[in-house]
């Protein structure tokens, strides 16, 4: 049962949380306790702690409606350009906290709770994540649609509302075991189905050549239903809009072609239709070209820029008639981008709906298209890029094909102009690759139908520049930008390190939650002995109630007084858990380093996570060992969990090969919650280091110089091998069946790739890596210097906030200027009368 706030911190709690009036209190009460009676027809004898939970997000999501309403009415009052954030992940996790936090109602909600004898953390608990990404892109998707409403721009977040989201983790006896994660099965408070937007999405079919144009026909079509999400701003009643789509049959899906006896049949294989957002494809970094896949692809991009067209269209408020037809006007009112090349299919999209539907000429739809699309890049790894077979194109997307060649047909001549007989970039830079199966490169298509292409740190941007999108840098240079990622401050922060976030406020107000830069404040307290005490006072709270999370759900007692090295990542050879791996199976330090999903296609990943689980059962039953080393593999990581740890964790591993991490944003996040980075020259870190200063971050290790010097000279593990003894031990061990006596052979494949093909040199930065180790279990045995090292990494933060990201997004690409200006709040009868005069138009 949560305590009632006591006057002191009630008045510590009221910056960050929100001020608990009486007069909210008790109307909190009365909206709970309707919510309980008329929406979920329960009462208190019989309601659940689920039904309570229910009735408290359905009484904070009535707060958003309101605000939702009046921020789409504002939209179309105004008219301003709207962008259209396209991604086919969004990784929200849970909306009441985060919700709360926005709204300023965590006290009130806390303290209305409490009256009532609930405790609001157990409901929050109830709560299922919208797992509806795989990592870092999805994540990053999430923050930025917080930071645009905190920014006052007209965004929209469009994606697909995957059934099954990211699945479920369990280990069982070492080995990683997935489930799937049904996470709409008791109802979604916070999301509105729209019917009345549904939209049609055409596959198959074929194509028709006429004096008037090209007609797509025979076409099977699947209709999209949009689900509404609101998304609300920092304290500023804005509330944005995430539209994610379903996939539906239409009623006479298969049915005119049946024959008798065969109905059932045909209403059966609707699921095919709807199968388009099942579920989530679990593969990040890793391309498999699936059929389903590209499906996916083209339903949320067609879907969408239906969207975007008809809102284009009906410009004037409360009016359905069609204002617009002037296309050209479209990148003066529409900013699309590209969370990567998973919704490359907007371009081609784009090009159909202009010369087909709205019969402008090319080279005016071509002008209008890119004008209006960018593309950020997330990855340099060659497997991660989208490559589509021509044949799966021929076959379920004709007329894009045609679009397709046409684009490239165009694009070569502009090449052959400008490199007149340079035969072999003309094949580097085509947009389909010759050679075996011909394939689509959809990079190429990204870049070549983009105003902006960005790199998403600036060592990714530089490396994209000088490699992998070199001969279009070289040919168009002022198309390449680059935009630092972020993370929001108000869930990674003030949400999930509440006191963390009170000592900052205490020292420099409360303002650097809209404006992240203002951290820098916190170098004068440097050493106040005060400050240091009450940053280390929260961290060691931080890690007791981790500590105690860990005991009951893990079943594993660890010391709070150990440092907590954290590694969470994805599991990917380039990640490189693997020289943890080693580190930890030679060293009985103070560590203990929860890890992340394998996708359960990637086998080399299963096998790393049944190593790590393997040497976890080794060091933490080993008497010698005792509490000086417990190696813990968390299962079923989430943005939830990550809520967790984060704000518990003292080191952070950033330990990737120098230029094959395009970012990160987990490298942030730690350092935002004050834990000190361990890490390569590579991604984020790189300017990590150049915020908090060399001298406060743990840097090890190659840099991209000298990993490109590796690979000219030849990388040879063996020369490792026989050159560090500790390296040969720890290698020997996991070969010989130390941490697998029951099956010595269990690991020899992961050896073997180690020793022999191991493209991300793991062995060439181990020595270093452990050099640095014991400088860090050096400093961390004098807690005031490294609490200092701590603050100068908290106040060196404000670079990485989304909110930074999203504004340069938006003056740089979007031609779009924020605001920290309110809209004015609708106070309860405003409310109301709003709600009864709305159109219909006012979600849309």
């Amino acid at each position: 049962m949560s305590k009632p706030l006591s006057d002191h911190d009630r008045r510590k709690q009221i910056s960050v949380r929100g001020l608990a009036g009486v007069e909210n209190i008790s109307q909190l009460k009365l909206d709970f306790n309707r919510h309980l009676h008329f929406t979920l027809v329960k009462d208190r004898n019989v309601a659940t702690r689920r039904d309570y939970y229910f009735a408290l997000a359905n009484t904070v999501r009535e707060h958003l409606i309101g605000r939702w309403i009046r921020t789409q009415q504002h939209y179309y009052e105004k008219d301003p350009k709207r962008v259209y954030y396209i991604s086919l992940e969004f990784y929200m996790g849970r909306a009441l906290q985060n919700t709360m936090v926005n709204l300023a109602l965590e006290n009130a909600c806390d303290e209305a709770m409490y009256q009532l004898g609930l405790d609001m953390e157990e409901l929050e608990d109830m709560e299922e994540d919208a797992g509806l990404g795989n990592g870092g892109l999805g994540r990053l998707a999430a923050c930025f649609l917080d930071s645009m409403a905190s920014l006052g721009l007209a965004a929209y977040g469009y994606g697909i509302r995957y059934e099954f989201g990211i699945f479920n983790q369990k280990i069982i006896n070492g080995w990683q075991v997935e489930e799937a994660d049904d996470w709409l099965r008791y109802g979604n408070p916070w999301e509105k189905a729209r019917p009345e937007y549904m939209r049609p999405v055409n596959f198959y079919g074929r194509t028709e050549h006429h004096p008037d144009g090209v007609k797509w026909v025979d076409t099977q079509v699947v209709l999209a239903l949009p689900y509404d999400t609101p998304i609300p701003g920092y304290r500023n009643n804005v509330v944005n809009t995430m539209r994610l789509w379903s996939a539906k049959a239409p009623c006479d899906f298969n049915l005119k072609d049946f024959n008798v006896g065969g109905y059932i049949q045909a209403v059966l294989d609707r699921n095919l239709a709807e199968n388009i957002s099942r579920v989530l494809y679990p593969n990040d970094n890793f391309f498999e070209g699936k059929e389903l896949r590209l499906k996916q692809e083209y339903f949320v991009v067609s879907a969408t820029l239906q969207d975007i067209i008809r809102r284009f269209k009906v410009s004037k408020f409360g009016s359905r008639e069609i204002a617009r037809t002037d296309f050209s006007k479209l990148p003066d009112k529409v900013a699309i981008q590209l969370n990567d090349t998973h919704p490359a299919m907007a371009i081609p999209e784009l090009m159909r709906v202009l010369v087909d539907e709205e019969k402008l000429e090319w080279e005016k739809a071509w002008d209008i298209c890119v004008r209006t699309c960018a593309y950020t890049n997330h990855t340099v790894l060659p497997e991660a890029l989208e490559r589509w077979p021509v044949d799966l194109f021929a076959y379920l997307l004709p007329r894009h094909l045609e679009i397709i060649y046409e684009i490239n047909r165009r694009h070569l001549e502009v090449i052959a102009a400008k490199y007149p007989g340079d035969h072999d970039r003309l094949c580097r830079m085509s947009l389909i690759e010759e050679g075996g199966q011909k394939k689509i490169n959809m990079a190429h298509l990204c870049i070549v139908g983009s105003h902006a292409v960005n790199g998403v740190a600036q060592i990714h941007s530089d490396i994209l520049k000088a490699t992998v999108f070199k001969d279009f840098y070289e040919m168009e240079p002022h198309k390449f930008q680059n935009k630092t990622n972020g993370i929001t401050p108000r869930r990674w922060l003030v949400m999930c390190n509440p006191g963390l976030a009170e000592v900052i406020a205490e020292r420099i107000g409360e303002d650097f939650i809209r404006d992240l830069d203002q951290l820098k404040g916190l170098c004068k307290y440097v050493n106040d002995e005060a400050f240091i005490r009450d940053v280390a006072k929260v961290k060691q709270e931080n890690k007791m109630k981790f500590a105690v999370h860990l005991e009951e759900h893990y079943k594993v007692k660890i010391n709070p007084n150990s440092m907590f090295d954290l590694q969470v990542k994805r599991i990917h050879e380039y990640k490189r858990q693997l020289l943890n791996c080693l580190f930890n199976s030679f060293n009985a330090l103070s560590p203990t380093f929860p890890f992340m999903q394998a996708a359960p296609g990637y086998h080399t990943a299963k096998m790393i996570i049944r190593l790590i689980t393997a040497i976890g059962e080794v060091v933490n039953n080993d008497p010698v060992v005792g509490d000086r080393l417990k190696v813990i593999f968390l299962e079923n990581y989430r943005v939830t969990l990550a809520e967790r740890v984060i704000p518990a964790s003292d080191l952070s591993e950033q330990i990737s090969t120098a230029g094959t991490e395009a970012s990160g944003t987990g490298n942030m996040k730690f350092m935002l919650n004050g834990a000190l980075t361990i890490g390569t020259m590579d991604g984020a870190n790189v300017e990590m280091a150049e915020e908090a200063g060399m001298d406060n971050i743990f840097i090890f290790g190659m840099r991209v110089e000298d990993v490109d010097a590796l690979d000219k000279k030849g990388y040879h593990a063996e020369e490792y091998y026989n050159r560090l003894p500790e390296l040969k031990q720890a290698i020997d061990q996991i070969a010989g069946g130390f941490f697998s006596p029951k099956q010595p052979d269990l690991f020899k494949e992961i050896v073997n790739m180690l020793m022999h093909h191991d493209r991300f040199k793991v062995f060439a930065d181990y020595e270093d890596y452990i050099k640095c180790q014991e400088k860090v279990n050096a400093l961390y045995k004098n807690p005031k210097e490294w609490t200092k090292k701590v603050i100068y990494n908290i106040a060196g933060c404000g670079k990485f906030s989304s909110d930074r990201t999203i504004a340069q997004y938006a003056r740089e690409i979007w031609g779009m200027e924020p605001t920290l200006e309110k809209l004015p709040a609708p106070d309860d009868k405003e409310r109301l009368d709003k709600t009864f005069v709305c159109s219909h138009r006012h979600f849309s």
